[in-house]
């Protein structure tokens, strides 16, 4: 018995050691362990099996993967490869880092990632920058390394620069093309389109936006259209000029140099719409969330919230709910005490987007309020809230 008492107290003293070991082990968070420490996977997953993972690749030590795209070189016969971004050794304050490489990988049977070949494009002291935004375009590979944009071709060992275009404003942050054009969204100076010129092999500055906006992401709406999100918690759509990319090309090959580097000579964006979110956008897609419904802008932000900005197709609707918006805001209660278009307005006024969480808030205004704005509308109670119904299926 003294010896099976002994035995008890010697297991309890080992799960007591466990146990500390287990409290004071470091367990290794998303945050590094000191300043250009950094750990990164690429992991191939199926989405039809509740994101099952099927390949997962280590990068090498200290290099950390920031962007992603999938890219189909003609010389290649159009076969889809994954083009990885990534940077070595990195610091966020002061930002800086060792060199920057473009990864290729192949998916072999849909089901693994294969390694083609590595290509520096950075080595850190040539003033480039970390590999932020990836896209393909025209069968080759449009990459934007710090403050410049750099088209690549496929080679045997590695990437083939064929063109360049430096000078952009700040770093490049995101990317899309279509035809021949590229959108090149900046961290601090917004939006810059850009025009390939395939007989000069060159990429030329076609229009930038006139205000500076620090730009988290975008979404191509048209060919002459881009709708961004910023920091500031805005959400802008941007249209290029009427015949403003006519200028860009130069046939001739007279236009005198300093007319095509002067500042004031580039085209201007303009700005379509502007509105208000209040929390920082972190993410835009043109989609449908019905079958055969229209196409609308979502957005998330960066604390989860998920809208919506619907376009209206009748200049009936944008009337009603014009005016509707315009009833509601003199009505709706006011906790804060300040205007809910101020709020909208706050770093830029707001611009052809109607607030749908203010006319939304006709139906918990009193019975009172209810029937005297549908009175000034000309309308009755129900046919307002059939309207507000109506809009709401349109887009779920």
């Amino acid at each position: 018995e003294e010896k099976k008492d002994d035995g008890d107290g010697s297991d309890e003293e080992e799960e007591d050691e466990d146990d500390v070991a287990a409290r004071t082990t470091p367990i290794r968070g998303p945050v590094p362990s000191e300043p250009g420490r950094w750990g990164s996977c690429v992991r191939l997953v199926d989405p039809a099996e509740g994101c099952r993972t099927l390949d997962c690749v280590e990068m090498n030590r200290n290099e950390a993967a920031l962007c992603c795209a999938s890219v189909r070189f003609h010389s290649r016969g159009g076969e889809s490869l994954l083009a990885v971004g990534t940077v070595t050794g990195m610091t966020m304050n002061p930002l800086r880092h060792k060199e920057s490489h473009v990864v290729l990988y192949r998916v072999v049977s849909g089901e693994r990632l294969q390694l083609l070949h590595r290509t520096k494009v950075d080595d850190g002291s040539s003033g480039g920058g970390p590999v932020l935004a990836l896209v393909h375009f025209q069968g080759r590979l449009l990459v934007g390394i710090g403050k410049s944009l750099r088209l690549y071709e496929m080679g045997k060992r590695q990437l083939l620069k064929k063109c360049e275009l430096r000078g952009l404003p700040t770093m490049v942050k995101t990317l899309q093309a279509a035809g021949d054009r590229a959108f090149v969204g900046d961290m601090m100076q917004s939006m810059q389109f850009v025009r390939y010129d395939a007989t000069a092999n060159r990429l030329v500055l076609v229009a930038r936006d006139r205000s500076a906006r620090p730009i988290t992401c975008q979404e191509l709406l048209d060919v002459n259209t881009v709708a961004v999100g910023d920091k500031f918690g805005n959400v802008t759509t941007l249209r290029l000029p009427r015949g403003a990319d006519t200028g860009a090309v130069d046939v001739s090959g007279t236009r005198a140099l300093w007319d095509s580097s002067r500042e004031d000579a580039t085209p201007k964006l303009e700005t379509l719409c502007t509105y208000h979110v209040g929390e920082v956008v972190t993410s835009l897609t043109r989609a449908s969330l019905v079958a055969g419904g229209a196409e609308s802008l979502i957005y998330v932000t960066v604390t989860g919230r998920i809208g919506a900005l619907v376009p209206f197709t009748s200049r009936e609707d944008v009337e009603f709910y014009t005016s509707l918006e315009s009833h509601v805001r003199s009505e709706v209660p006011r906790p804060t005490g300040r205007d809910p278009q101020s709020y909208r307005s706050f770093y830029c006024p707001v611009k052809h987007v109607i607030d749908g969480d203010l006319c939304e808030a006709y139906g918990g205004l009193p019975y009172e309020a209810r029937e005297r704005i549908a009175d000034q509308m000309e309308r009755s109670t129900g046919e307002v809230m059939k309207k507000l119904e109506d809009t709401k299926n349109q887009l779920m």
